[in-house]
Formats: structure tokens, C-alpha cells, sequence
């Protein structure tokens, strides 16, 4: 469920008009829901028991306002890198609830970790196990870790956000999983505190998870043998939300969470869950103006003002939007088949090939949907172009809660060296 509809023949998020918001702020643009996000995120949480850490992925969407909108209702996060760290913390997050996941920490970022005082960090190799203990002994203290294991399993979801399969760079393969905690157990600087897992991005079906889970519930009792104190279990995040309209919806939270009381009841452990894209994605839309309706050789092309480099996820994954007119129009209305593409200089810069949308000219307005999730994180200045600006609605309220650089101020980021005059 969102919060984005058509009223008096116009798209509104919550009570703000899309077509004044456009003008007013220009477009593209993104704009979020709060009642979305807020809605989402209860409707998760409230499927879990009490004390169940809801550890949001900011990697999803890393906006000040979001985060901060996610705070207030009690939310953690789920961190990949220091200054995701520092977003968590500026927003309100407090330390004891933020994770910090990623194969990839420094030393820098291990000790800004530390020095909060996080809930605990989400280790994926054996070197990264040493140097955070070197980190953590330099700062006299002891860093809580769970250890990520790869359990090998299939996610069946798309090949660029499978992550719990052998060929992947995530996590400690399952074959080494004892060994890893053998050493950690070792290490002066760590205290080992659980086990982490996460398989994979937008995940449909219950199976994958269910059969990662249960072997991590196995790994938790032979860990236990071994003499580990396993307090905790990370079951990450990856269900996924519907992008495509008549698309089988995903398993409901309320029955995840069923699927993983059943696996974990008897472990006497607390749980983290680490959702992202189920709590933003359909909470956004990305809101873009037609420059051109042109006709090519073979196919009609809708030139829009929003580029890969403001949404890059068709262009990387294939990946389905549903794109509507921001003006309703009727259901006998004429509808024209598009490629509807963007202004940037790569043939990938396409939002959609072959889309039957209704008749559109230069200066409608479309909305591209379900781009709340790895929408704007994911923007770049390709080509010269400042990134789409976000907002964030309440009710009737709106507030620019990222504002557009202007080309002035994206130029203005370089520097020519002294030796060039």
C-alpha cells in the first residue's frame, strides 16, 4: 500500500498536489510519503516480537528525513559504511541500535563504529576479523561481533542482489564457519555475540529464507557445542516488494515472521531483521516532465527530463517501473506504445521499452513508481547533470529534503590545479 492517488484528476502524495509540486520545485524530482514509510515500517515491526531489533538499511534510502522519520518510530540501522554511520547518528539513531555490515570496513570506519558504541559489527572475513581487533585493542575496548556466514543458498532472485551463494563476495563460506569462530573466540578485541546471515535483495518467495535459516539454526547449536555464547541471530534483510502491476505479491511480514518463529523458537536468542526496500520502496516515486514525444525509424520514443544517472536501476537490472501520467486520464483515453528514455548520451537510458502508456506531449508530466528504494542513493552527476532533488511530504506539508545543485555549484566541486593557469 502507498499513499500516492489521483484527486480532482491529479496524482497527490498524501495531500500534496504533484503538479503544483513540480512547479514549485521544478522537475525531476523525488518525492517520498511519510505515512508510506511510517505505515511500512509498524506494519514490519508490529509482526516481531518485543525486543526484536529493526535494524533499517540505509543503503535502501539514505536521506536525513528518512532516517529521521524511522528514528522517531524506534527504528535501528543497518550501516555499510562510516558515513552511513554518521547519517544514522545525525538522524537520531541512537549507537545501541546501529549493525555494521559490509565486506569492506577500514580501519577508520571500524574505530568511528567503536567509538559510538554500535549494537555490534557483522564481520565477513577472517583478515577483517584481525583488523578489527587491532582496531578494537587500540581503543582498550572489545568490539561485539556475529560473524556473517555464506550458507550457499539459491535466492532465486536477480544475479546482481543474490548475495548468499559460494560465487559471491559476501560473508565467511559455510565450510569455514566453525574454524572463523574458533579464531574470533581467540582474539583478545572481539566479543563474539551471534551470527549473522543475508542472502540476497527483492525476494519473493518463502523458500530461500527458510532454508537459509534453518541452517543457520543448526550453526547457532553446533557453535553453542563448540563454546560460544550465541545471543543473537541477524537474519538480514531481502523481501521484496510488487514493481509490476498483476506481479505475485511477496509473503506478507506477518507471515515471514511466522516462517521465522518456527525456525528460531527454541534458540532462546533475540533477533535482528534488517529490512530496506520493503520499507521504502513503494513510498517513493520519482516525478519527471516529457521534453519530447519523437518518432523514430521503428519505435516512438517519450524523451523525458529524469536520466539513468537519477535512477539507475532499469539501466543496471532490467529492472520494472510502473510509469503513470501525473494528469489522470480516462480508461477509453488513447494510449500509445514508448520507449521512454532519458536525456542521457547511453542507449541503456531507458526506463521502459515497448510501454503502452496513455498519449503524452511535450510538458506532461509522468511519475515513475516504487522508486523510494535505491533510487536517489544510487544517483550520480553522469553527463553534467545535477541529481533529482528529494522531498518529503505529511499530510499537506512538503519539505526539499535534499535540494538540486545547480550546474554552477556541480562545476564549482572541481579544482584546476595551479600548474594548468
Amino acid at each position: 500500500m502507498n499513499h500516492f492517488s489521483y484527486r480532482a484528476g491529479r496524482l497527490h502524495a498524501e495531500d500534496v498536489d504533484l503538479v503544483r509540486l513540480a512547479d514549485d520545485v521544478g522537475t525531476p524530482f523525488y518525492v517520498y510519503s511519510t505515512a508510506t514509510l511510517q505505515r511500512h515500517y509498524r506494519v514490519f515491526a508490529e509482526a516481531f516480537p518485543t525486543g526484536t531489533l529493526i535494524a533499517y538499511s540505509v543503503k535502501a534510502n539514505g536521506n536525513l528525513a528518512v532516517l529521521r522519520t524511522l528514528a522517531l518510530l524506534g527504528a535501528g540501522a543497518d550501516v555499510v559504511s562510516g558515513g552511513e554511520l554518521k547519517k544514522a547518528l545525525k538522524a537520531g539513531v541512537p549507537a545501541e541500535r546501529i549493525v555494521f555490515s559490509g565486506v569492506g570496513k577500514t580501519g577508520r570506519e571500524m574505530r568511528l563504529g567503536l567509538e559510538a558504541g554500535i549494537h555490534q559489527f557483522n564481520v565477513e572475513s577472517e583478515p577483517e576479523l584481525e583488523a578489527l581487533n587491532e582496531a578494537a585493542l587500540s581503543l582498550k575496548t572489545r568490539a561485539p561481533i556475529t560473524i556473517r556466514i555464506n550458507p550457499n543458498v539459491d535466492a532465486r532472485t536477480h544475479a546482481k542482489i543474490t548475495t548468499g551463494t559460494s560465487e559471491t563476495k559476501f560473508g565467511i563460506p559455510w565450510s569455514r564457519a566453525r574454524a572463523a569462530y574458533a579464531k574470533a573466540g581467540k582474539l583478545a578485541g572481539l566479543k563474539v555475540v551471534g551470527v549473522d546471515v543475508h542472502i540476497g535483495s527483492q525476494i519473493t518467495a518463502l523458500e530461500p529464507f527458510e532454508e537459509a535459516f534453518t541452517r543457520v539454526a543448526d550453526l547457532v547449536r553446533s557453535l553453542r557445542g563448540d563454546g560460544h555464547e550465541i545471543a543473537r541471530v541477524d537474519l538480514g534483510g531481502g523481501l521484496g516488494v510488487p514493481y509490476r502491476a498483476g506481479d505475485e505479491a511477496p509473503p506478507e511480514p506477518a507471515i515471514y515472521a511466522s516462517m521465522i518463529a518456527r525456525r528460531t523458537q527454541d534458540l532462546d536468542v533475540s533477533l535482528i531483521l534488517e529490512p530496506g526496500r520493503l520499507i521504502a520502496a513503494n513510498a517513493g516515486v520519482l516525478v519527471s516532465r516529457v521534453i519530447y514525444n519523437k518518432q523514430g525509424e521503428a519505435k516512438r520514443f517519450l524523451i523525458i527530463d529524469a536520466g539513468m544517472n537519477d535512477l539507475i536501476r532499469p539501466a543496471l537490472y532490467d529492472a520494472h517501473h510502473e510509469i503513470v501520467s501525473v494528469k489522470e486520464t480516462a480508461a477509453d483515453a488513447p494510449r500509445t506504445r514508448y520507449d521512454v528514455v532519458g536525456p542521457v548520451c547511453e542507449t541503456t537510458d531507458l526506463f521502459a521499452s515497448d510501454r503502452e502508456l496513455p498519449s503524452l506531449s511535450s510538458g506532461d508530466l509522468v511519475a515513475i513508481m516504487t522508486a523510494g528504494a535505491y533510487g536517489a542513493v544510487m544517483s550520480s552527476a553522469y553527463n553534467a547533470r545535477p541529481p533529482a532533488p528529494e522531498v518529503l511530504v505529511k499530510g499537506a506539508e512538503w519539505s526539499v529534503v535534499r535540494p538540486r545543485l545547480s550546474d554552477d555549484d556541480l562545476i564549482g566541486l572541481d579544482r584546476i590545479p595551479a600548474w594548468l593557469g
